[in-house]
């Protein structure tokens, strides 16, 4: 996915990363995917000083970790993602299945085929990626169709930098799987984004800002726009495409390399909390896999249909599975549309 919300590279806290030392826990999470108030709260009933590093995709994340990057504790994996750092073997069993608040975590989150029981990881967070726009310059517009045709236009659109997203759109709008393996389907669904490619201005995580300046029109992006759309409501809005759309879902992993372990096993057990997961909703904007926690979300976020959308809308969002060896149709098929005039 990508980056979440901001700009990469903020540390919460200026904590180095290395040996083992007590009353420290070190964080690698997407770009501001968690709300400060959460690891405040957490120093503030452990003791235990929090850093944090961002990341902007999976693969980002992934890369750094198996170059040898042993100072990190917890990493913040989509789905798809854990299943690869279990085959990889670089996740830590933490048992957080055992504890008796993992009652409060919906079972339907238990996505992993790595980890179906939550031996390993804890449900962290769920969304959708689909369009903020500039309401003056894209009117009403509805999904995927009306998207590429501002672009086809004239009007600038922005898509993510990330090859799932933007070839899984593809599949969408050929109604073909985000996870299809068929090389004749996934060339098809990268055919679709190189035939709309000159009314793409950017493949690009920073758009926010040039949406919300009316620099662009529309862009690719995560239901954390919601938040940037409260702030100016006269000025941008968020859609799920009516012709579908991804779901993303991230989870709470320990690291086999973790240099304080029962710190982040402890960090694990304070987000069951309902408290604090509806804590971090409340600024995130996103889906919690903690039932009792959806009761203390504010009201606005919990009627946002964007964010915890009805089932009909749910039915058509697809999320990413680990594709393995076939991942590298995607990659072939990512370096033709970046290289394509």
């Amino acid at each position: 996915m990508t980056m979440k919300y901001l700009a990469l590279g903020a540390v919460l806290a200026l904590t180095p990363l290395g040996a083992q030392a007590e009353g420290k826990l070190a964080l690698y999470n997407w770009g501001d995917y968690i709300n400060p108030a959460v690891l405040e709260k957490f120093t503030e009933e452990t003791g235990i000083e929090v850093s944090l590093d961002t990341y902007g995709s999976n693969e980002e994340m992934l890369a750094k970790i198996q170059a040898g990057a042993t100072g990190y504790d917890i990493v913040f994996p989509s789905v798809h993602m854990q299943d690869i750092m279990s085959h990889l073997d670089l996740l830590a069993e933490t048992d957080i299945n055992e504890d008796p608040a993992f009652a409060n975590i919906d079972p339907q989150f238990l996505r992993a085929k790595t980890d179906p029981e939550g031996k390993f990881c804890l449900p962290y967070a769920f969304g959708n990626v689909g369009i903020v726009y500039n309401k003056a310059l894209a009117g009403d517009i509805t999904g995927w169709k009306d998207f590429f045709a501002l672009g086809d236009a004239g009007k600038k659109i922005i898509m993510l930098d990330d090859l799932r997203e933007v070839i899984g759109v593809g599949h969408i709008m050929n109604g073909t799987s985000v996870n299809s393996t068929d090389e004749a389907e996934v060339e098809k669904a990268a055919d679709y984004i190189i035939a709309h490619k000159k009314g793409i201005s950017a493949f690009s995580y920073d758009s926010i800002p040039l949406v919300t300046s009316g620099d662009v029109a529309a862009a690719q992006w995560y239901v954390g726009a919601n938040i940037f759309v409260n702030e100016h409501p006269d000025t941008l809005g968020y859609i799920i495409p009516e012709e579908g759309a991804t779901m993303y879902q991230e989870d709470i992993c320990v690291l086999k390399t973790a240099p304080n372990f029962d710190n982040a096993v402890k960090f694990l057990k304070f987000y069951l909390k309902p408290e604090i997961a509806a804590l971090n909703v409340e600024q995130q904007m996103n889906g919690t896999p903690n039932t009792p926690a959806q009761a203390l979300i504010p009201k606005e976020i919990a009627d946002n249909k964007t964010i915890y959308p009805p089932q009909d809308v749910l039915d058509k969002l697809q999320i990413f599975e680990d594709l393995g060896r076939d991942l590298q149709l995607y990659n072939s098929e990512w370096t033709r549309i970046k290289t394509a005039q």
